[in-house]
């Protein structure tokens, strides 16, 4: 087979890395946004080419042999980013890690060193993959030599060979050449002949070939203005050819076999991604000698083991489990495998639960159900809905592990037990992807050969045993230990209760709400196409651009890459030009509303007429619950279609639904952190806070606030909470930046103590690193570091919002601990069934509406002391609709 060379601009990889991601840094505030996201598109790479040579090429700072031809090449570019500079160190030093070798040299572009490595492979009949999002490198593309493209993101490649260079351009890569010194770049500042962009450049190499061509036959242009510009500017044209031409025979001191592809120095290469906090590439490149748990007591199904492990946990008060299932959304799913372990003689036990699940659910049921035995386990929420499938009522005493990693970096994405191993114990451990794989190939744990399950599963849970007491000792050091033991932990059996019970849906009411909207949505499409003058796809944004602004005239706010931006923003700017615009905009609100939040519904009805979405513990870094399979807490409730999905959420046919909303909860919060005696004088007398808030920064007395006033004073009250800037406020009351300006000036001005907590808590911030809730909830914020003005205002918005939003959370979150106690401790059959932001919803018996009622307004606004009162409105009705 012909051998394939991987070459890599790493300058453009890592420029491209760096704006594609955001936010990406250590706790210490080193950002590694550019070299995570270079290290992604390596990665990807690997797997498409499967290289025999790799070599990654860099620009150098310093002028190149263009800049002799042409001083002003690349002048225009802007300055690295200093968040980016130190990158350039970073991931070379990971290269080395790798033992792929990187050049740059004096003179010369990266693009120039590939070009001429290329030639070099195409010579020995290698085959040639140069990975860039720079187009280029398509002039370089032969029968021996493709462009692997950065497409989209940092991990959607495309092989550009000859025939797609034509597809796209109609034109050879060679005569691409011709195309740029006739158009120029402007990134690169090669200036090219004035008034000739791509469409046209094209349009002449098609009919002449070369720019030689194009002035031996100028008479045959059409175009006056064209034909004088080319007559001007020819000096310039041969120029800005020579400049695009990427050189492809600089001397070189390497052979090819140099690059030839080698193993990376794994040990290296861990305390790097540690020193990063990159655990994902800690288990892809790192180290391959994965601590491994000697297998002659693993024994699938071996239930003679399983009297024994059960005496040991009786013995020990303690045992670790896990539970391996196949689906992501275990509501619709069983247990395929157990792992169990106790310390004592028996080692990891693995059993093969769909198997055997009748001898064994009658061994386990009694410790899993001993309040007094602590289980400890990654996702004891699942665990909880699995067990409960099968009779085994697991609700007390256990340690999550998930859920403390979590508290202790909320800002991670997601949480896996082999993140846990590397950061840990310093080990690695085979992934479940790893394992299975992932898409349309993913395997089940069945598939899986018995002897690599079992090696699988006992490392698994020996990571659980080794770095259970690493992670509760890090809780306590960072003062979270009331957090998790009094808050989160006992949350994670009400949410499993949550799941289990669900939500009733009454689908024929959900089938009427749908078949309304088709019939608006087939109204508001004629009378478009009506006032378009033809038929279109009305969700292209592309063909809706040409409709708007081609067409129909209307003015152009803002233009993409591929034609016209017709966002929601541009929309709303035009909804006076013509009266096609609002229509098109309630059709996408509609259209929107019919594909997720109604047919998306349908597949989640159980056969119990009930949807049972998960709640998620471990998404937000604000410590808020989210909701998924499906999403219920993001229903849309601004606009009366979206109000009337809540028709088709119902009670039984003996309950009702009560539920208590928490009122300005945030506000309360900010009033009891800030201190701010203007704000809590508000509260305790009762008043509206919109209304009081709209008299002081308007200087009108209380009872002439009018109902705009308020509506004003409310963005600012809850702008303020989220850090809202000048800009932000003046778009969301469509007002001057400098009237916003003047608001959040009046605002700070009425409640001094809250603008000086404002400041205190960014100052804090940015020495601590982090910022806390009232119940030490953690938040890292090293955007607060940033030489960038734009990340630095984020963090900033972070440091403000955070202990809030995060505090209001807790709050929620206290209350449904002390409604679920109260409702099991006083015998109630109803029950819990929804959590929405600041809304608690339960299912009531009619034979118990009244004691409910009592209890959950006296829960809710007991849960916490503050500085000011809590309030919870009560509703109650038939349907989520009606409360």
């Amino acid at each position: 087979m012909q051998e394939k060379f991987l070459l890599i601009d790493g300058s453009s990889l890592i420029f491209r890395a760096f704006f594609a991601i955001r936010n990406l840094t250590t706790k210490d505030g080193v950002h590694t946004n550019g070299v995570y996201g270079f290290l992604n598109m390596y990665r990807r790479a690997l797997e498409i080419i499967d290289p025999d040579y790799i070599v990654v090429a860099f620009d150098r700072s310093g002028p190149t042999l263009r800049n002799k031809d042409y001083a002003e090449y690349k002048g225009t570019r802007d300055k690295t980013p200093p968040e980016l500079s130190h990158q350039f160190a970073m991931l070379k030093d990971v290269l080395d890690g790798l033992n792929v070798i990187h050049i740059d040299m004096d003179d010369y572009e990266a693009d120039d060193i590939l070009g001429t490595l290329a030639r070099q492979a195409e010579d020995k009949g290698i085959q040639s993959y140069l990975l860039t999002g720079d187009r280029d490198y398509f002039q370089l593309v032969d029968e021996n030599s493709h462009v692997l493209y950065t497409k989209k993101g940092i991990t959607e490649l495309e092989i550009y060979d000859i025939d797609k260079v034509f597809e796209r351009y109609e034109i050879s890569p060679k005569e691409l050449i011709e195309v740029k010194g006739l158009m120029g770049d402007t990134s690169d500042n090669i200036p090219g002949v004035p008034g000739i962009g791509e469409k046209t450049a094209i349009k002449l190499i098609k009919e002449f070939g070369t720019i030689d061509q194009v002035y031996e036959n100028l008479d045959q242009v059409s175009g006056k203005k064209l034909k004088e510009n080319l007559e001007n500017y020819q000096t310039q044209a041969f120029l800005s050819r020579k400049l695009g031409t990427i050189y492809t025979d600089i001397p070189m001191d390497y052979e090819l076999e140099d690059f030839r592809k080698k193993e990376p120095n794994r040990e290296e290469l861990y305390e790097k991604f540690k020193l990063l906090e990159m655990n994902t590439f800690m288990k892809d490149f790192a180290m391959d000698n994965r601590d491994e748990v000697e297998t002659e007591d693993l024994i699938i199904s071996d239930i003679s083991k399983l009297d024994e492990f059960v005496n040991n946990a009786k013995k020990n008060k303690q045992f670790f489990f896990e539970i391996f299932n196949d689906n992501d959304d275990y509501t619709i799913d069983q247990i395929a495998y157990l792992g169990l372990f106790s310390q004592g003689k028996e080692g990891v036990l693995v059993l093969d639960f769909q198997e055997a699940k009748a001898d064994i659910i009658p061994k386990i049921k009694s410790i899993f159900e001993d309040e007094n035995i602590k289980k400890v386990s990654f996702d004891i929420k699942k665990a909880i809905y699995l067990f409960y499938k099968e009779g085994i009522f697991l609700e007390k005493n256990y340690v999550d592990m998930m859920l403390l990693a979590y508290l202790i970096d909320p800002s991670r994405s997601n949480y896996q037990m082999t993140d846990i191993a590397s950061q840990y114990l310093e080990k690695e451990i085979l992934s479940e992807e790893q394992l299975l794989g992932k898409g349309k190939s993913k395997k089940e744990f069945a598939d899986i050969d018995t002897e690599e399950l079992a090696n699988y599963i006992a490392n698994y849970i020996m990571t659980l045993y080794e770095a259970k007491d690493h992670l509760l000792k890090e809780i306590k050091d960072l003062q979270m230990t009331k957090l998790y033991e009094d808050i989160e932990l006992p949350l994670i059996n009400i949410l499993a209760q949550m799941e289990i019970t669900g939500v009733k849906v009454e689908k024929e009411a959900l089938e009427n709400i749908d078949r309304d909207i088709s019939e608006e949505l087939d109204r508001l499409e004629d009378k478009i196409y009506e006032l378009a003058g033809e038929k279109f796809n009305i969700n292209s944004p592309k063909q809706l651009g040409v409709i708007l602004f081609d067409k129909l005239g209307l003015p152009v706010i803002k233009k993409t890459k591929t034609g016209y931006s017709t966002n929601a923003e541009v929309l709303a700017k035009l909804e006076d030009k013509h009266e096609i615009v609002p229509l098109v905009t309630r059709h996408r609100g509609l259209r929107k509303l019919k594909s997720t939040y109604i047919e998306g519904m349908y597949p989640y009805i159980m056969e119990d007429g009930r949807i049972h979405s998960i709640f998620r513990q471990t998404i937000t870094s604000t410590g808020r619950l989210s909701s998924t399979e499906p999403n219920l807490q993001n229903i849309p409730i601004r606009t009366p279609e979206g109000r009337l999905i809540r028709k088709a959420f119902v009670a039984d046919s003996d309950r009702t639904l009560i539920s208590a909303d928490y009122s300005q909860i945030e506000l309360r919060v900010l009033a009891a952190l800030s201190g701010d005696e203007v704000m809590l004088e508000t509260f305790e007398q009762n008043l509206d806070i919109h209304k009081k808030t709209a008299s002081e920064v308007f200087d009108t007395p209380l009872e002439e606030v009018s109902q705009l006033q308020r509506s004003d004073a409310k963005a600012v009250n809850f702008g303020i909470v989220y850090g809202i800037s000048d800009y932000g406020l003046s778009q969301d009351l469509n007002i001057s930046r400098q009237k916003a300006k003047e608001y959040i000036e009046g605002y700070l001005a009425s409640y001094p103590q809250v603008a000086n907590y404002m400041k205190q808590i960014v100052k804090d911030a940015k020495k601590d690193g982090y910022v806390e809730t009232i119940f030490h909830r953690r938040r890292y914020v090293p955007e607060l570091n940033s030489s960038n003005f734009a990340m630095r205002s984020f963090g900033e918005r972070i440091a403000l919002n955070t202990p809030i939003q995060g505090s209001a959370a807790d709050i929620i979150k206290v209350a449904m601990v002390k409604v679920f106690n109260r409702l099991k401790s006083e015998g109630l059959k109803s029950r819990l069934i929804l959590q929405v932001h600041d809304e608690l919803i339960i299912e009531t018996f009619n034979d118990e509406v009244d004691v409910v009622k009592s209890l959950l307004k006296e829960e809710m606004e007991t849960a916490v002391k503050l500085d000011v009162d809590l309030v919870a409105d009560l509703d109650i009705g038939d349907s989520w609709y009606d409360i």
